[in-house]
């Protein structure tokens, strides 16, 4: 069954949750082949039930102790841009959606999705954008980020953010 994993990591980002559970983003996902969505919820407010998507299947949980078995199990992989999510899902070669929280101050996660996104790793956009990014999305650009290489991603972080 074709999966999309959703994860907010340990934050709160109910507004990703609530987009990606909207009706007409799950048409946009049944239509693109996808047939059910796994939430990771963090600390939201938020925690959709199996039958809240007349779509697709659902499953939702607060906090694992691991999600490598929801990573794995993906077609496509929804996240935040936290640095820890974004190279976990890239680590397990999956293709990544990661949705920026526009609302953060001081939102390093937006430089890091932008480097990652020139490079060709992911794509990436906002809530309010998350539609029109999945109309037109095309998996096939994305190339795989380097494996088991720490000093080269602590690097790009370095240069992503500025701190180099």
């Amino acid at each position: 069954m074709k999966t999309v994993f959703v994860t907010v990591g340990t934050t709160r980002f109910d507004e990703l949750i609530e987009s990606v559970t909207s009706s007409e983003v799950t048409q946009l996902l049944k239509f693109r082949g996808y047939e059910r969505l796994v939430l990771q919820v963090g600390k939201g407010s938020l925690l959709p039930d199996a039958d809240s998507c007349a779509h697709l299947s659902v499953e939702a949980f607060r906090f694992k102790d691991s999600i490598a078995e929801d990573m794995k199990q993906a077609d496509l992989v929804i996240s935040h841009a936290g640095a820890g999510s974004c190279l976990e899902a890239l680590g397990a070669g999956k293709p990544l959606l990661v949705v920026v929280n526009d609302k953060l101050m001081d939102n390093h996660q937006l430089e890091l999705a932008r480097q990652l996104h020139m490079d060709h790793h992911l794509l990436y956009c906002t809530c309010s954008t998350l539609i029109e990014t999945l109309k037109n999305m095309d998996l096939s650009v994305l190339q795989p980020f380097p494996p088991g290489q720490p000093k080269n991603f602590a690097n790009f972080l370095d240069k992503a953010l500025g701190v180099k």
